[in-house]
């Protein structure tokens, strides 16, 4: 599973910051995009606004946090939440400890 967010995050890096070139990062976009993609409305705009308020999250990573949950999953990896941490039933793990 795999959030829109993500797949737009992902693009953003690769090309900004890894310099990977544009249509090769939309190909490798394509490619996980074959997974189920979890696409965000309304409510989870709302939850996501609360989690931000709750634990002071970024509201992307809030987002995407919300995105997990809504798309099932027990496991989040992220470097940007703390490592082990669980919020709303998810664990948190950091994949770079």
């Amino acid at each position: 599973m795999v959030s829109l967010l993500v797949l737009q995050e992902y693009f953003v890096a690769a090309t900004r910051k890894l310099g990977v070139d544009p249509q090769t990062a939309r190909r490798k976009v394509e490619l996980l995009a074959e997974l189920d993609v979890v696409t965000p409305e309304v409510p989870d705009i709302l939850a996501a606004i609360d989690l931000h308020r709750l634990h002071q999250f970024s509201f992307w990573d809030a987002l995407i946090l919300r995105s997990a949950k809504l798309g099932g999953c027990a496991v989040l990896f992220s470097e940007d939440f703390q490592d082990e941490r669980r919020i709303e039933g998810l664990r948190i793990v950091n994949p770079f400890r």
